[in-house]
């Protein structure tokens, strides 16, 4: 699952409608939400100590740990993924989406994104990943093609943008709170939006030096096939469905990392 974003988030969990429990716990289970989760997890621990290495004199010591251990809760991480999830998708028919994700290849394709984030957590597979596609990114080819139908189809460049720059304003916004940032939101804003260039070019990157890692095994039909499903209606909705729910995640523990992060500098202040 394509989301680039280093923050996971805690939050409030609404409850489905009791006619879409099932189907999307059908869906979630088949899409392996539960171990995307665990993997974002680990990536928001390390997040945490690089955080803490930038920000704090003492590092990520023992107390900063066990504070990120908390915020990154993987049982609260699922449940709040679901909620936003299950209120996106509405009245859609997840039939098709459980059949596909459930079927040889869509059990495959799952398997290979969670295969790659898990690889791209080692900085030094994420580099080579990276320089792969640098390597490729000028040349084309019926693959790049592909990828760029499916990133395209699924407004992937946009949406991790966007998440990535809410997730920050987030962030300040928990600075805010917890008095380690005292400037006024349109500051914020202008600071967030300032990143907007770097954050893109990071993020296309990244985006496709994943999909060519994840998608390789791949043949161009079985491809084809994941492509075409993320440009049917259906599709449309499961994208929308998971961007909501991961971002409404990944900002709510933006604002918690930043919370936490004042409230860990004015200790070591004193």
């Amino acid at each position: 699952m394509p989301f680039r974003h280093a923050l996971a988030a805690l939050c409030t969990v609404a409850v489905a409608t009791p006619s879409l429990a099932e189907p999307v716990d059908d869906l979630m289970q088949a899409l392996s939400v539960g171990r995307v989760v665990e993997v974002m997890r680990e990536e928001g621990l390390s997040y945490a100590d690089e955080l803490a290495g930038d920000m704090m004199p003492s590092g990520a010591d023992e107390e900063w740990r066990e504070t990120a251990e908390r915020i990154y809760d993987a049982e609260r991480m699922e449940q709040a993924v679901r909620a936003g999830f299950a209120e996106s998708l509405g009245e859609t028919d997840l039939q098709p989406l459980v059949d596909f994700f459930s079927s040889d290849l869509g059990a495959r394709v799952i398997e290979l994104e969670i295969e790659a984030r898990e690889a791209m957590v080692d900085p030094a597979v994420e580099e080579a990943a990276r320089e792969r596609y640098r390597d490729i990114a000028g040349d084309g080819g019926p693959r790049l093609e592909q990828l760029e139908a499916f990133v395209a189809a699924n407004d992937l460049i946009e949406q991790n943008v966007t998440g990535a720059l809410n997730a920050s304003l987030a962030f300040y916004r928990g600075l805010g709170a917890g008095g380690a940032l005292e400037i006024p939101e349109d500051e914020m804003l202008a600071d967030v939006w300032s990143q907007e260039p770097g954050t893109r070019e990071d993020t296309t990157e990244w985006l496709y030096a994943y999909l060519l890692m994840a998608y390789e095994p791949l043949s161009e039909d079985e491809l084809g096939r994941y492509v075409d499903l993320s440009q049917s209606e259906e599709g449309e909705a499961l994208n929308r469905a998971l961007f909501a729910g991961f971002n409404d995640m990944y900002n709510e523990i933006s604002y918690a990392m930043g919370l936490a992060a004042a409230r860990q500098m004015a200790q070591t202040d004193l």
